[in-house]
């Protein structure tokens, strides 16, 4: 069952050598990130699932613990391990995290985490959103308690700057995405359209349905702690307990 959530936006510009000078600018963001962490520890889980987006063909990829990511391919000379340095090394090596959940692996070693047990899954888009939230509710009987961090960024088309460029859409549908996180609204997240996110480069939709899927009957409320487009893509922090 479902005992707590936190969700958080997974640029690689979260981490601070990625972002460079420009780090300041995402300060709030990663502090509002430690806090919706703490609620998951605190509600000291058997199990926590990481899950993010993917650019996968399979539409979901597992990603067990000691799983390795980089960021070098952003110019940094940066590694990490899913379950921090402790996880142990596997071999053969499983396949390398996608970015969403290599920023989940850095956040996780700014915790103070518990010795719960830990995996990452990698959504794809072709998931739909019947998928994502079947997915979401084969997680949350996994164990019986369950915590999840919820990587997943809004619509990168909310400026003329913004990767997406401007699209007049992008705004209502973020202010939507974001009330349903804050609110835990578990049918607000499973009603987003999956034409129109991926119109709107929303990568967090199949991550916030997985979310809503494990919350079913679980009885939780939400609390948005972020909530920003600093760089035309919309960025929420939420954490449910």
């Amino acid at each position: 069952m479902l005992v707590a959530a936190a969700v958080c936006p997974c640029p690689p510009l979260l981490v601070p050598e990625v972002a460079a000078g420009a780090a300041p600018e995402l300060t709030a963001a990663r502090a509002a990130c430690a806090d919706a962490l703490g609620v998951l520890a605190a509600a000291r889980p058997d199990l926590l699932v990481v899950v993010g987006p993917a650019e996968q063909p399979a539409g979901r990829v597992p990603y067990p613990a000691g799983a390795t990511g980089s960021f070098r391919g952003f110019g940094v000379d940066l590694d990490v391990r899913l379950g921090g340095r402790e996880a142990q090394e596997l071999s053969p090596p499983p396949p390398s995290l996608p970015p969403s959940l290599a920023v989940a692996a850095w956040l996780l070693t700014r915790t103070q985490w518990a010795d719960a047990p830990l995996e990452g899954i990698g959504v794809g888009e072709s998931l739909t959103p019947e998928q994502c939230v079947a997915l979401g509710r084969e997680l949350a009987a996994r164990a019986g308690r369950v915590a999840l961090l919820v990587m997943g960024d809004g619509s990168a088309c909310r400026s003329r700057k913004a990767p997406g460029y401007l699209d007049e859409r992008a705004a209502d549908f973020d202010r939507e995405a974001a009330r349903a996180l804050g609110a835990a609204d578990v049918e607000a997240l499973k009603a987003l359209d999956a034409s129109l996110s991926y119109e709107l480069k929303a990568a967090g939709r199949g991550p916030w349905q997985v979310l809503a899927g494990a919350a079913e009957g679980a009885g939780l409320a939400g609390q948005l702690l972020y909530e920003d487009a600093p760089y035309g893509v919309g960025y929420f922090v939420a954490a449910w307990s």
